[in-house]
């Protein structure tokens, strides 16, 4: 009866991590429809190539050498062992896990696709920020080292077990370690990639260049809403016991409420700026909330996860508008969603968990915006020589659709065609 259940358990655990996965998966396509519709008609289709493409190698490159520098048999702290324990490797037996007691809790390839997830998760976050004037060969290029190496590292610091986790560094489903990430590794291309034509005047003035689709960008927000419910929950690891199932309960409370405050402040911070309800901020204002609450959104009370995530709605608002007067062009302001408001998040996890510490989360996200940032900068400064980050004026005014793939997103909307 003991081994029915385990497999039972095992089971179950195995399932809900994949679908937990599949959610996360679906992520995807909600920074697809997001960007897609927060950039003019005439970069739609590169940036629907761009996304789908870094999803594909996302998965290969951490099949390749990724999940064993994230999740390696050895390792000094800071530096992992290469073991191609994926690629050559067994999973679990009926053994393992009868003489382990229950754990392990879930496939080794469960775990494997869940965290692949996650590593094309932080690309997907700097292909808005570069979007409508990257080349998107030096972007591909880009995610080959970004999903095989620079994501992997600081993984292995905080999640394998190295030293940023000995030291107390705290991140329940990744703020820093997957969302401050991509926005690090974003605000490295755009310093060197540089502002969209016409974005900036000589005169200092800041000129609003508005997106597309707006329906297609709400709908992108809705999917990446319901999809962070598996990049949350999933995150709890299993579900077997009454324990995880009301640990799993509140994640998921808590997300959705997050999101909700974070909407909701920052629609009224728009009003109170602005003087009108700014639908573009009310959007990054949900994802604001809900990468503040990913670094803890099991310790929070529901209306204390709705505060931090109606902070991080103020906070993206004042951050899009500072990024945009240090002239840095950020199309769908994904720096600030992800990166300012991923530091929110890390520093929000002391205020309701008492294992947490400010110092341990302040050494955390400073390592990883380092780390990233500074190799980044290195890879796309390697771009720039070589191949070359960004498409000629002349392909940036037509559009990138055509200059980079040769089709157009609504050609019917073409005069003369």
């Amino acid at each position: 009866m003991e081994e029915t259940t385990i497999d039972l358990a095992y089971a179950l655990d195995t399932f809900y991590f994949l679908m937990s996965g599949a959610l996360v998966m679906w992520m995807a396509a909600g920074f697809s429809m997001l960007e897609a519709g927060l950039v003019r008609a005439k970069n739609t289709t590169e940036i629907l190539t761009k996304n789908i493409a870094l999803f594909s190698i996302a998965s290969v490159m951490y099949m390749l050498i990724g999940f064993d520098l994230m999740y390696p048999d050895g390792g000094n702290g800071f530096f992992p062992s290469i073991n191609l324990m994926l690629m050559f490797g067994a999973d679990h037996t009926v053994d393992d896990v009868m003489l382990g007691g229950g754990d392990p809790y879930h496939s080794h390839l469960a775990d494997f696709f869940f965290q692949v997830v996650f590593v094309a998760t932080a690309m997907s976050i700097v292909s808005g920020a570069v979007a409508e004037r990257m080349k998107l060969w030096a972007f591909l290029v880009f995610a080959v080292f970004m999903t095989g190496f620079i994501y992997p590292l600081e993984g292995y610091w905080t999640w394998g077990e190295g030293w940023l986790d000995e030291f107390g560094f705290l991140d329940f489903a990744g703020s820093g370690i997957v969302h401050l990430a991509g926005a690090s590794a974003a605000l490295a291309g755009v310093l060197l990639l540089g502002a969209r034509k016409g974005k900036y005047g000589k005169d200092g003035a800041i000129n609003a260049i508005p997106g597309a689709n707006m329906p297609l960008a709400t709908l992108g927000t809705f999917i990446l809403w319901l999809g962070w419910f598996g990049f949350n929950g999933g995150s709890e690891l299993k579900l077997t016991d009454i324990e995880s199932a009301n640990n799993v309960a509140r994640v998921f409370t808590n997300t959705n409420m997050a999101a909700a405050g974070g909407l909701i402040f920052a629609l009224l911070a728009a009003r109170l700026k602005f003087g009108k309800a700014d639908l573009t901020m009310a959007l990054n204002g949900a994802l604001a909330g809900l990468v503040a609450i990913t670094a803890e959104p099991l310790t929070p009370m529901p209306l204390v996860a709705t505060l931090i995530g109606g902070v991080g709605g103020v906070i993206v608002v004042f951050a899009i508008l500072a990024f945009d007067k240090l002239r840095i062009d950020d199309p769908v302001g994904a720096i600030s969603v992800h990166g300012v408001v991923g530091i929110w998040g890390l520093l929000a996890v002391p205020l309701t968990n008492p294992d947490a510490n400010f110092l341990a989360q302040i050494v955390g996200m400073v390592a990883i915006f380092a780390w990233v940032f500074a190799a980044s900068l290195l890879v796309w400064f390697l771009l720039k020589l070589t191949m070359g980050i960004r498409v000629s004026d002349e392909e940036e005014y037509i559009g990138v659709d055509l200059g980079e793939c040769g089709m157009e997103a609504y050609p019917e909307f073409v005069s003369g065609k």
